[in-house]
């Protein structure tokens, strides 16, 4: 009866005391970027502390298709319709619409576009690096699709927040989070005290990198370090992709068509010697947007991507929007259908 009292003692000992830590990480265990949360780091660790800029409600409208003067197909990077505000504040109308409701740029694309109202010159079609090729081989292999029709195109997008406090949290999560906060925090500072430290994966989607001159480069504590998807390659875009990017514009006759490829995260800081973008220049005035990461990097330009978050910061974004409508005004005017 002892042992069995003693025993139950210590279970219950235990299962207080996991209890406790758990509860004790819950704070840490508030995410405020998709990298942070991915891979249960804390946000006082790797959450940007310099303010962004702020930007008007009403640069982030989405316009009608018969009123836009520009048709942004594109991905999470324009679904915020964060980069379109430069776009908005130089008096253009735009229209934004996902490649992820299912979207494409099909043979009948224009003739649809046209049947429903669209008037306007630009159609900006945007892709992350890492998914460039599937969106252009869909495009490709699609004759005809219904254009548009996504529920959510039209639903109201807030503007980014210009600041938050990396230590503010709250104790809604779950105490297992809670642990895996703090077991991933000590293995951390473990691991980034070998001064051959040099990467870290965390689970299947993220890894942690040291990045040369980290600390001239981010905000957050830990700025040395940066988080990174583990999908990101270092191999560079297959240039025949660039013959299906052609085939697409010559799908699109009496617009003037853009291609606006972002560099993955880890291709800005970790890869950055990639020629791809100096090829779509070339082939399909694409905007080279590895070259805008790179001066900003080269001038030291802090939380372009910040360190917690797979997309480019409130800044990035605009710097985005900017190398995009120089794109935009330096193309030809396209000849009437």
């Amino acid at each position: 009866m002892n042992q069995a009292r003693i025993f139950s003692v210590a279970v219950a000992a235990v299962v207080l005391g996991v209890g406790t830590l758990g509860f004790y990480g819950l704070p840490r265990a508030t995410f405020q970027g998709d990298l942070t949360r991915m891979s249960i780091m804390p946000e006082r660790l790797f959450g940007w502390t310099l303010a962004q800029p702020t930007i008007e409600p009403q640069l982030m409208q989405q316009s009608s298709l018969k009123d836009a003067d520009v048709l942004v197909i594109g991905d999470s990077f324009s679904n915020t319709r964060l980069w379109q505000s430069v776009l908005v504040k130089k008096g253009l109308k735009v229209r934004t619409e996902v490649w992820t409701s299912g979207q494409l740029v099909c043979a009948d694309t224009m003739a649809q576009l046209r049947k429903q109202g669209f008037a306007g010159r630009y159609v900006v079609m945007e892709s992350v690096e890492r998914d460039l090729l599937q969106h252009v081989r869909n495009s490709l292999a699609c004759t005809s699709k219904p254009f548009g029709g996504d529920a959510q195109a039209d639903t109201p997008r807030t503007a980014p927040t210009a600041s938050f406090d990396v230590y503010q949290g709250n104790y809604l999560g779950s105490i297992s989070t809670g642990l895996k906060v703090l077991w991933n925090t000590a293995v951390y500072h473990y691991k980034a005290r070998s001064p051959e430290f040099k990467s870290w994966t965390l689970n299947q989607n993220v890894q942690m990198s040291r990045v040369p001159n980290g600390c001239e480069l981010f905000s957050h504590a830990s700025c040395q370090d940066s988080l990174f998807l583990t999908w990101d390659k270092p191999d560079d875009i297959d240039i025949s992709v660039l013959a299906g990017m052609e085939k697409i514009n010559a799908r699109l006759p009496g617009v003037t068509p853009v291609w606006v490829v972002v560099p993955n995260r880890s291709t800005a800081y970790l890869y950055p010697d990639k020629k791809f973008w100096e090829a779509a220049e070339q082939r399909v005035r694409a905007p080279n947007l590895l070259r805008m990461t790179q001066q900003a990097i080269k001038a030291k330009k802090v939380d372009l991507y910040p360190a917690n978050n797979t997309h480019f910061s409130t800044e990035g974004h605009l710097m985005m929007g900017e190398a995009t409508l120089a794109a935009m005004t330096a193309a030809p005017t396209p000849a009437k259908p």
